[in-house]
């Protein structure tokens, strides 16, 4: 099942896409995709409704977060060992948790601004995991039963502030817009685990990386069970499982993003991104 949130910024409103890819309104069954909406019996609900009786969609439209009241926007890094090559930083033994703030949360083809003063704001194709149910303290085997679905991450990312400013990664990855998700959110009952979907992303017409979540190093049960080691996962949080290589600060030399630049990405089954990158206007 594919859930999604179409409409301007601050006022959209919950659909369904059917298997022909048609926004189909859910209006009258729900206010919103929420926490509320993600637990097992409320999936279990909008599964099982008539969807050729849903009120169709006309588009166009903006696709929105797919999740409304996100309280959380945790990511994990250098999770592909190749990309963790390329950024000439050693392979971790444990998931690297850092987090995005809230207000980078953006949709899916909204522009991506550059910040004030930025020169290396680079892209990070991710698998991003929706959390269901509360988790704390959950095991790897029980982690699954805790995840609503999957949606697309771009992981925007300005490099020096990142690494050159001192502290923690969170300076360079919590700029306003540098968290697009969606266009969906896809159940688990389609993408289960999330093993073996093939990911892509292009710049201004350049394949700059490729890549399958397979190679990953630390899978999605076991990110789950890890990160609600040491905080509560909450319904509605999503956890962004970390990138391929080909990322611009890999490149020789080093390439980054301009005003002008476009990315278009996407992974198996969860859709794709397209954003323009512009200048900061305030």
């Amino acid at each position: 099942m594919k859930l999604a949130r179409i409409g301007q910024k601050g006022h959209e409103q919950p659909v369904l896409i059917d298997a022909e890819g048609k926004a189909r309104s859910l209006v009258s069954k729900l206010s919103d995709i929420d926490a509320n909406a993600l637990s097992p019996a409320a999936l279990k609900s909008l599964g099982a409704l008539d969807v050729s009786a849903l009120p169709l969609v006309e588009g166009p439209f903006r696709y929105g977060v797919p999740v409304a009241g996100v309280r959380k926007f945790i990511a994990i890094g250098l999770n592909f060992s190749d990309h963790a090559q390329e950024s000439n930083l050693p392979i971790p033994s444990e998931p690297i948790v850092f987090m995005k703030a809230i207000s980078s949360l953006a949709g899916p083809d909204d522009d991506v601004p550059v910040p004030r003063g930025a020169k290396k704001v680079d892209w990070e194709v991710e698998l991003g995991v929706v959390i269901g149910t509360r988790a704390r303290y959950v095991s790897r085997g029980e982690a699954m039963a805790h995840v609503a679905g999957y949606v697309l991450v771009n992981d925007v990312s300005e490099r020096s502030h990142q690494l050159e400013r001192g502290g923690t990664w969170d300076k360079g990855k919590s700029h306003d817009g540098f968290g697009p998700v969606g266009p969906w959110l896809v159940t688990t009952d389609e993408l289960g685990e999330g093993r073996g979907l093939s990911m892509f992303l292009n710049v201004s017409g350049q394949r700059c990386q490729t890549g399958n979540t397979d190679t990953m190093i630390f899978d999605v049960p076991t990110v789950v069970a890890y990160v609600s080691e040491f905080l509560t996962l909450e319904p509605g949080d999503i956890i962004t499982t970390g990138t391929p290589p080909g990322v611009g600060m890999g490149m020789k030399p080093p390439r980054y993003l301009a005003a002008g630049d476009e990315m278009h990405l996407g992974i198996k089954g969860l859709g794709e991104q397209r954003q323009r990158v512009v200048i900061h206007d305030d």
